[in-house]
């Protein structure tokens, strides 16, 4: 056959087959039940979640042990929470907890950051430290064969670190090199002179981090006098999850947490300050700027608070993950921004809730009276009952996800014992979110959101709107090279201005 038949036959073929394919289409199209869905369909209903019921004994020294068996994996997790966190930095030493956590595996009375490091690797295990709000926090997970070891290096990095001088000074000066860069970063800069201005007066208003000024203020005797006050067994709570029985657990904890002596514990509990009387306005001015962060919120509640779960879901239908309201309005009808979301942070004594976006600087204004009027919207009318359907199927799907590895477990149970909650609070959780409301949801939002009494912080070049955000209140507009975020004002105080 030659080529130019072969060619035309071939032609021939594939128009057949797009014919067929056609009228295959046409005849799907046309046949019931089968015409394309204007929206997906309807997904099923969350399988139900349950968690093991987990065991809780108390040492002598006083230190709590919850063990939770997962016999899945040949894995043991090992996390202690101390119950001082970042709102325990003294207030001329802002970064002080995060410092601690992220020395403790630097050295011991026993083994070098190095030889830390190498045992933990050799057995292909893993290691991480921080602190954050309310919680410091070092966890070790290893194959269950090397359990004992695990065990023995947690204590000794928790019970006995050294904090060697030249590990301090080559952690302080990544901070502070961290710190130079984050500086310039309008998001970080405007989440902290939100925090710092709706916690104003409290142990929660600085950055966990700190700033350049107080990281270079402490000193190694800081980190000792911190570790020593904090870091007891009274004090402390260590979850065992994984492939390890409850009677063997707590006797490895008898073992090498035992000897640990008392110190003199965490905090008392922070007084709320008062809320804004009105809508307070905060430009940080960066005349180079593009596009203008904005954060805007107020405070919200502690953890323990019996509206979380209603505020939960107030926030989830806000700006929580998946669909929410400030998406729509922001992205997909008006297309100001790339990214809308709310954020309902809730410590042990003091809570905020704050709706997060950013745009290009001449739609600055228009972003900030429209993420107002969702605000207005959320507190004067009810949820309609498919966003009210949607969020709880949401906060209860997306529950074994939260609870799939035995790192994230362990830290949601700690959740509990530092906050004070029931320990079978994960399991009534899916029951008491679908029995919410829309009424209960209403209620809780006319109690916490007033969009007339909130904080508005914009980071941005102030020359492009600055005149018009005057209409929203009285406004404080502060150059970001004179932003302090450890000062009750955000300004830096100059030499002159303390003389005087």
């Amino acid at each position: 056959m030659s080529v130019a038949r072969t060619a035309r036959s071939f032609v021939a073929v594939r128009r057949v087959c797009f014919r067929a394919a056609a009228l295959l289409a046409a005849l799907l199209m046309t046949a019931p039940g089968l015409c394309p869905r204007e929206f997906p369909p309807a997904a099923p209903p969350p399988k139900p979640f349950t968690l093991l019921q987990p065991t809780l004994r108390t040492l002598p020294t006083g230190l709590k042990v919850l063990v939770i068996e997962r016999r899945s994996l040949p894995l043991v997790t090992l996390r202690l929470v101390v119950k001082s966190g970042a709102e325990a930095d003294p207030t001329a030493r802002a970064g002080l907890a995060q410092l601690v956590a992220a020395l403790l595996d630097q050295g011991t009375a026993r083994r070098s950051a190095r030889e830390i490091a190498e045992a933990i690797d050799f057995v292909g295990g893993t290691i991480q430290t921080g602190a954050e709000w309310d919680h410091s926090t070092a966890s070790l997970t290893v194959l269950t064969d090397h359990a004992r070891l695990a065990f023995d290096l947690l204590s000794e990095i928790v019970t006995r670190p050294t904090f060697p001088p030249e590990e301090v000074e080559r952690r302080r000066r990544q901070t502070l090199s961290a710190l130079d860069v984050l500086g310039q970063d309008p998001s970080y800069v405007a989440d902290h002179a939100f925090r710092r201005l709706v916690f104003d007066g409290t142990p929660y208003g600085h950055p966990e981090n700190g700033t350049t000024e107080t990281v270079e203020r402490i000193s190694r005797s800081d980190l000792v006098d911190f570790h020593a006050r904090h870091y007891s067994p009274a004090n402390s709570i260590l979850a065992v999850v994984g492939d390890l029985g409850p009677d063997d657990a707590v006797r490895l904890a008898e073992e090498f947490f035992g000897a640990w002596q008392a110190g003199q514990g965490n905090a008392l509990p922070v007084k709320a300050p008062l809320p804004e009387a009105a809508r307070r306005v905060v430009i940080i001015d960066k005349p180079d700027a593009v596009q203008t962060e904005i954060r805007i919120g107020s405070l919200g509640i502690p953890r323990s608070s019996p509206d979380y779960l209603a505020l939960t879901v107030a926030n989830q239908v806000l700006g929580g993950p998946a669909t929410n309201r400030l998406f729509k309005a922001l992205r997909s009808q008006q297309g100001l921004t790339y990214s809308a979301a709310s954020d309902l942070a809730c410590h042990r004594s003091l809570g905020s809730w704050v709706a997060k976006t950013f745009t290009r600087t001449p739609a600055t204004m228009p972003t900030v009276r429209l993420v107002l009027e969702q605000l207005e919207r959320l507190r004067d009318r009810s949820v309609r009952p498919s966003e009210l359907a949607t969020a709880q199927s949401y906060l209860v799907g997306n529950m074994a996800l939260e609870f799939e590895t035995s790192d994230s477990l362990s830290a949601h149970m700690l959740e509990l014992m530092i906050h004070d909650l029931p320990l079978d609070y994960w399991q009534e959780y899916p029951n008491q979110i679908q029995a919410l409301e829309a009424e209960a949801v209403l209620a809780a939002t006319r109690r916490f959101l007033d969009p007339d009494r909130t904080i508005v912080v914009m980071v941005g070049d102030a020359r492009a709107f600055g005149s018009e955000a005057k209409k929203l209140g009285a406004v404080q507009v502060i150059p970001l090279g004179n932003l302090d975020l450890a000062s009750p004002t955000l300004e830096r105080v100059t030499r002159s201005q303390t003389q005087d």
